[in-house]
């Protein structure tokens, strides 16, 4: 698997922005997209070089020129169609979050697991760079018992992107499905398996939207470690961060909570402040396709229904005010 050959379920921005070039970078050929508007296939592929085009899904997954799947639809059709992918044979990567249930998160699962074909999730933070260093230096007691970890993952959400985000409560809209379940990510990467959730949402952009669009989230984890989550579509001006603090010291990170290998790490504890040196940042789309493609996902199917289990809670729990128990 170490080339393949992709097909696109869905004619997404962030399969143009992002996946399409790591693909190609890596050398792996993009042959085919898959759309539910015929003109918007066909602009798309013409845009991006993609030679077929179609709004047939079964007539796309029974190309023999497609090995895997890329979905990037809008999230209530991730179900059926990785159900369909996986009965074709082909291996397919998931757009965050899986799906709007567990139940039909698992029933993905399984229909992966029953074909044979590499099953993954599309996000990106887990296999940063950044990321990577954190969770070592924790592991190896830098900070010594963790304690608390803090997550700044407040942005503005591009005018581009201003659509179903914001409008379509049955395709999973709204920051918590969006952000939130991105920040679970690393932290459950970090910590391990959430406990109870506790959280507040609100609509506080300066634009029409049908579905909350800030929200703040405390996460308990096994030990009694907190983890606070501030997740919004309407922050213009702030740095993203991911704070670990522990009995022997703190680790600050600072826009760590991107779509690009950057940001810095530094370290504070009894010996002072210094900065952790963070030579190699590879892609982190290129890092979750070459992952991919060994048959070794950096985010598993595992991976994915614990974070989309920590963004239904926090959703729960700021729907009716109680905390949301995972145990």
């Amino acid at each position: 698997m170490s080339t393949l050959r992709w097909g696109l379920v869905g004619a997404s921005d962030i399969a143009a922005t992002r996946m399409i070039p790591a693909m190609r970078r890596l050398g792996h050929p993009v042959t085919a997209v898959c759309s539910s508007s015929a003109a918007h296939a066909a602009d798309y592929a013409d845009r991006n070089e993609i030679p077929y085009h179609t709004t047939d899904l079964d007539a796309f997954l029974n190309r023999d020129d497609i090995d895997a799947v890329y979905l990037s639809s809008t999230n209530e059709r991730h179900c059926p169609q990785a159900i369909a992918a996986a009965a074709a044979g082909k291996h397919v990567l998931c757009e965050k979050p899986l799906a709007l249930t567990i139940e039909d998160a698992e029933s993905m699962v399984a229909a992966c697991v029953k074909a044979g074909v590499t099953f993954a999730v599309n996000h990106h933070l887990p296999g940063a760079a950044t990321h990577r260093e954190i969770r070592r230096l924790v592991a190896g007691g830098a900070v010594g018992r963790p304690l608390a970890v803090r997550v700044f993952h407040a942005v503005s959400l591009p005018e581009r992107l201003r659509g179903w985000r914001l409008q379509d409560s049955t395709a999973g809209a709204g920051v918590v499905l969006d952000i939130t379940c991105h920040s679970a990510s690393v932290v459950n990467a970090l910590l391990g398996s959430p406990q109870a959730v506790t959280a507040l949402s609100v609509r506080q952009g300066e634009w029409d939207s049908v579905v909350d669009d800030a929200a703040m989230s405390v996460v308990r984890y096994e030990g009694d470690v907190l983890a606070q989550l501030h997740d919004a579509f309407t922050v213009g001006y702030a740095s993203t961060g991911f704070e670990v603090h522990g009995t022997e010291g703190s680790i600050v990170a600072t826009d760590v909570m991107t779509q690009d290998p950057v940001g810095r790490v530094v370290l504070r504890d009894s010996a002072g402040v210094r900065e952790i040196e963070i030579p190699d940042r590879p892609d982190l789309y290129e890092t979750v396709l070459t992952a991919f493609a060994a048959d070794e996902p950096s985010v598993t199917a595992a991976d994915g229904i614990d974070a989309l289990s920590v963004a239904l809670a926090v959703r729960r729990s700021a729907e009716t005010g109680q905390t949301v128990d995972l145990t």
